[in-house]
């Protein structure tokens, strides 16, 4: 009852915790409810299938689940004829999923998913789509293309495949996506089959179907209805789906961090300010428990308050996150909100936890207070680090010194994560240890300050540092926050933007790259062919899948290629580099059985086991042999000597040098990195910044009493006013400064990293604007936040004091 009521009568105080928090349970439960959201969808071809038929799944080098490995032709045959017997089953479709581009006026139509844009005809069948003018294709030559492509029936339509371009005669207009040609042609492109769609007959029912479907199928595989067929998702839509998901989950992660951090230090600092209450209520005999309840009961309900009103305002912030994902192409076109009750849930749950997280330390504080702390003439604090914080802020400045190192030696993903942890680590020591930092620096710069000026000012501004550090430390702890995220996110991002590049400028030195353009997926073999690829020196890699097995008698996915290379083209042989060789347990004359992308097993020799050589590739066979058995693979690039490039090359292709194609290639991740940067620094930042305003108002609230005393001293308004400004002013660069610093041991093991990844010299790179940017507006609102209050706050006390004085004098006339 007592915390309720203290929240009633004392809500300005808690203020800026509930704000906090509702600002935290706000983009939580925005980026739980994109999350969410966010899971696949049954592709719209596929929406009108009862059921399909999967094969057994491999699994990827970290021993997640990945590729579906793929039914020979003759498999699928056998598959498809088995389930044409279950009763209640009406049609069965083998579905094939291949490459077709089409070239209007001699330019691609740029299409992500042109790699799987092809299919049989018969797959119509397991879609809504249906034709709007012609047939269907009868001949090889025949094609139906969708009605946005703009050609009519009888035209002619240039479409590029694997082998090069072909020309096709449009025999029917589809009213949805794809390109559709003969079962019989199709078979040929893609004989490998990852699919077989079953339809149920009118009447029958589906889970009967579904059930005699897997009895059919037995061990070849496992049969999926309803939501789960969403899992046979293009390659392309679930690249982009994992960018954008981790991109929700930065944003979920900081934002958590950013939560309890701010929410924690704000109500340390509304506690610190509450002490004489709190002697007051030792004083009539309240326990230390009693008080640790009141403290952590109005965290509770500070915390359910905030959370809920900032689930209302994640609902209504989902859509503005959803068109920034579209915006930044990491999520499929047709992404849509779905709302759910659990990130809701959790968002609230999360709210109420972690007020009550920030709150312990403070509750335990407080509840030492001693009864005589409300006599006390002076609210001054006696000690301004208590056991805990020495051992919270050592504690987690040990941590960050152990998670620096592997940002130097930790691989690409877990570098970024290391240095991430580290400064968080760092950010959390320099928050906590801030007393200390913030008494030693004004003890420096004390002396000068009094004895430049005859004012009194610059002396009262360092006795209120020195004196009252904590209250100090809680507003800093934002600015620590705020500008520790900003320099190492926009450092991050400019290190690895000067660093990727470079390296791959210099191993491609004396080379020219042919590679796709306007649009088009890949290089096809007539353009492999202009290149003059072959000879060593050159490199036109063609990438596949295989399907291997494991020493742990899994099958293994891995990324192989086809070489011209003469050093890797003998008949039945295959080159392998030492990881992949550890992986599969291979070594040197040992047979593996292979599984191609057609679904056909050959037996493959391992030739050499070589060092690791991202320019070789992980598992290097004839290029001939791939192709035989990958009919629909794209070679991404062909390197050749600079006094090699090829004058001619057929539309869809360009030649680059190496510097532009290092550019190029690093192109889509410096987009999305400085995206995601961005984001992350404008969340850290605002919340920071608002933390820093409400704790600024907060302690200029506070401290009406030694306002008083100033005004009744004779200080003016303008005094007051510059003095608090000044005074925020120093506390804000002292922020600013550890925030600043706090980052320098993880951006400098990450470039010591990337120099030695990469054999270039990299230094250390930050957009010192964009930190400029964000000091200046952490600056701003917590000088003007103090300003405003402080300003209220005289304006109310002199009111006051006039009023007084009109009624004794008033009542000396009387008498």
């Amino acid at each position: 009852m007592l915390a309720v009521a203290n929240l009633r009568t004392q809500w300005t105080s808690f203020l800026a915790a509930f704000i906090a928090t509702a600002f935290g349970v706000a983009l939580i439960t925005s980026t739980f409810i994109v999350f969410d959201s966010s899971r696949p969808l049954v592709q719209p071809r596929l929406s009108e299938s009862t059921a399909l038929a999967l094969p057994a799944r491999s699994f990827d080098e970290f021993g997640n689940r990945a590729d579906y490995i793929p039914w020979s032709e003759e498999e699928a045959r056998r598959i498809a004829t088995d389930l044409t017997t279950v009763p209640g089953i009406d049609t069965v479709v083998t579905d094939r999923a291949f490459y077709v581009q089409p070239f209007l006026d001699d330019v691609p139509v740029a299409d992500d998913g042109a790699r799987e844009a092809g299919h049989g005809w018969s797959s119509v069948e397991l879609g809504p789509f249906s034709l709007v003018d012609g047939d269907a294709p009868a001949t090889p030559e025949q094609i139906v293309v969708p009605a946005t492509l703009g050609v009519d029936v009888g035209g002619t339509v240039a479409v590029n495949l694997s082998a090069g371009p072909r020309e096709f005669t449009v025999s029917g207009v589809l009213d949805g996506p794809g390109f559709y040609v003969t079962d019989e042609l199709a078979e040929t492109l893609q004989p490998g089959v990852r699919a077989i769609g079953v339809v149920k007959a009118v009447g029958a029912s589906e889970d009967d179907v579904v059930r005699q479907a897997e009895e059919a199928l037995a061990a070849r595989g496992t049969v999926v209805s309803g939501n789960d067929r969403a899992t046979l998702e293009p390659e392309y839509l679930w690249h982009r789906r994992h960018l954008g998901d981790q991109l929700i989950v930065a944003m979920a992660v900081l934002a958590m961090f950013t939560t309890v951090f701010v929410v924690g230090s704000t109500l340390a600092l509304a506690t610190s300010e509450r002490r004489r209450e709190i002697g007051l209520l030792r004083t009539v005999g309240a326990s230390p428990r009693q008080i640790r309840r009141m403290v952590l009961g109005e965290a509770a309900a500070c915390g359910l308050g905030g959370g809920i009103v900032g689930a209302a305002a994640g609902l209504a912030l989902a859509p503005a996150l959803r068109l920034l994902l579209l915006g930044l192409e990491v999520q499929p076109p047709d992404f849509q909100i779905r709302v759910s009750l659990w990130p809701l849930a959790i968002a609230i749950g999360f709210g109420v936890a972690a007020a009550m997280t920030g709150a312990w330390i403070p509750a335990r504080s407080a509840a030492k207070v001693a009864p005589i702390e409300a006599l006390l003439d002076a609210d001054v604090e006696r000690r301004p680090m208590t056991g805990g914080r020495w051992i919270g802020g050592l504690s987690a400045l040990v941590a960050g010194v152990a998670a620096t190192p592997a940002t130097a030696t930790a691989g690409p993903d877990a570098r970024v994560n290391a240095a991430i942890a580290a400064a968080m680590a760092f950010i959390v020591a320099a928050a906590m240890l801030a007393p200390v930092i913030i008494g030693a620096i004004v003890k420096v710069v004390a002396v000068p300050l009094t004895s430049l000026s005859k004012s009194a000012g610059p002396m009262l501004i360092c006795a209120e540092l020195r004196t009252r550090t904590r209250r100090a430390a809680g507003t800093a702890a934002p600015v620590i926050a705020g500008v520790g995220f900003a320099v190492l996110l926009s450092g991050m991002v400019e290190t690895m933007s000067a660093a990727y590049p470079a390296e791959q400028t210099r191993q491609l030195e004396g080379l020219a790259l042919v590679t796709p353009a306007d649009g088009a997926a890949g290089l096809n073999d007539e353009v492999v062919a202009q290149t003059g690829a072959g000879p060593v020196g050159t490199r036109a890699p063609l990438p596949t899948r295989l399907f291997v097995p494991s020493a742990d008698g899994n099958t293994v996915v891995i990324d192989a290629v086809g070489s011209l290379d003469p050093r890797y083209t003998a008949p039945g042989e295959a080159v392998l580099d030492e990881p992949t060789a550890q992986l599969l347990n291979a070594r040197v004359d040992q047979t593996l059985e292979v599984r191609f992308a057609d679904g056909l097993t050959e037996s493959i020799t391992v030739a050499q086991v070589l060092p690791l050589d991202p320019a070789r590739g992980p598992f290097v066979m004839p290029r001939e042999l791939v192709r035989a058995h990958d009919i629909t693979a794209l070679t991404d690039s062909v390197f050749v000597p600079k006094d090699h490039t090829p004058k001619e090359l057929s539309p869809g292709a360009a030649v680059e040098d190496a510097y532009s194609y290092a550019l190029r290639d690093y192109e889509v991740d410096a987009r999305l990195t400085n995206a995601l940067a961005m984001v992350l620094i404008a969340m850290s930042v605002g919340y920071s910044g608002l933390a820093v305003a409400n704790s600024m108002a907060m302690s200029a609230h506070r401290r009406r009493s030694d306002t008083a005393v100033l005004t009744a001293s004779g200080g003016t308004t303008r005094q007051l006013l510059s003095s608090a400004g000044v005074e925020t002013a120093i506390v804000v660069l002292i922020g600013a400064t550890l925030g600043m610093l706090v980052t320098l041991l993880p951006l400098t093991g990450m470039a010591i990293g990337l120099s030695e990844i990469t054999s270039t010299k990299v230094g250390v790179e930050v957009s010192w604007g964009m930190v400029a940017a964000v000091v200046a507006g952490s600056l701003a609102l917590a000088v003007a936040a103090t300003l405003a209050v402080t300003h209220r706050v005289l304006r109310t006390h002199n009111s006051c004091r006039v009023g007084v004085s009109f009624g004794a004098a008033g009542t000396r006339g009387t008498v």
